[in-house]
């Protein structure tokens, strides 16, 4: 069994995805439908669904969508942290049709202008309303609010934090400082975890090589170990760069055979409780 631990999709039609530039290949419509037969033949058998905006209106939809689609097996989705009710409107999402499925939350905190956006105290009470509910809280930071990531983790040492893309370093330049350092300090906090995905579109998406992506998932396997660490395709922002499949073998290329069933299955299964 493998497991894709991070994927998104979108409607079009139903909400602009405003991230996407014009021009984009991205910018159609990407459907579970269109996702299935590609991890069919990629072996891959569940998955987990991540949000991709900031409105209220997804998170429903997502797990709607997991309630009715048997590849998605868990959804990571957004709600307002600094909500006074946070922990209220956590239990009406879960009380939604596909609501049993709902595993984590997600901000988009690569783009708070704030670096120490995790350590506001209003954020503060939201990451411990998740830890309450028995939640996971999703990481998508750039390298420079690694430190800051580390702190919250510290603080909140009830809550996992699954950090997505690792942290984004600058692969395309080929420079591993100050990424590696603070990936490493926030890999020394037992309650986080990292996905070995995003790493395609970090480099150079149309010349990459796995020998480029090398001394990053290196960098994290030997800080996180593979006991803490997941495969996620990042699809379809991966298709920028390559198809679903080069992906995941690219993704086992880096990982070897020792690793393999703890990256591409229990580490996922265990966080995100499948």
């Amino acid at each position: 069994m493998t497991i894709d631990a991070h994927h998104h999709v979108w409607d079009l039609a139903v909400r602009d995805q405003d991230w996407i530039p014009e021009g984009s290949p991205l910018r159609r419509d990407f459907t579970v439908a269109d996702l299935a037969p590609e991890a069919r033949a990629a072996g891959v058998t569940r998955t987990v669904l991540v949000q991709t905006v900031t409105v209220p209106e997804e998170t429903p939809e997502f797990l709607a969508l997991a309630d009715t689609h048997e590849l998605i097996a868990a959804v990571v989705g957004w709600t307002d942290l600094t909500r006074p009710d946070v922990a209220d409107e956590l239990a009406r999402l879960r009380e939604l049709p596909g609501g049993s499925f709902l595993r984590g939350i997600r901000h988009q905190v690569q783009g708070e202008p704030d670096p120490e956006w995790l350590l506001r105290p209003d954020v503060g009470r939201g990451l411990a309303a998740l830890a309450d509910a028995g939640l996971v809280y999703d990481l998508v930071v750039q390298a420079h609010q690694l430190p800051a990531a580390a702190k919250a983790a510290e603080n909140h040492p009830r809550l996992t934090f699954v950090l997505d893309h690792l942290g984004k370093p600058p692969i395309a330049t080929g420079t591993l400082e100050p990424w590696a350092t603070a990936v490493r300090a926030l890999a020394a906090l037992p309650n986080t975890v990292c996905k070995l995905s995003g790493m395609v579109t970090e480099a150079d998406p149309a010349n990459w090589t796995v020998d480029d992506l090398r001394p990053y998932a290196e960098t994290v396997l030997d800080a996180f170990g593979p006991d803490r660490l997941m495969f996620g395709s990042d699809w379809p922002v991966c298709t920028l760069a390559g198809t679903y499949r080069e992906i995941l073998d690219a993704t086992a290329q880096l990982t070897g055979p020792d690793a393999r069933t703890r990256v591409f299955e229990t580490t996922a299964a265990r966080v995100y409780g499948l």
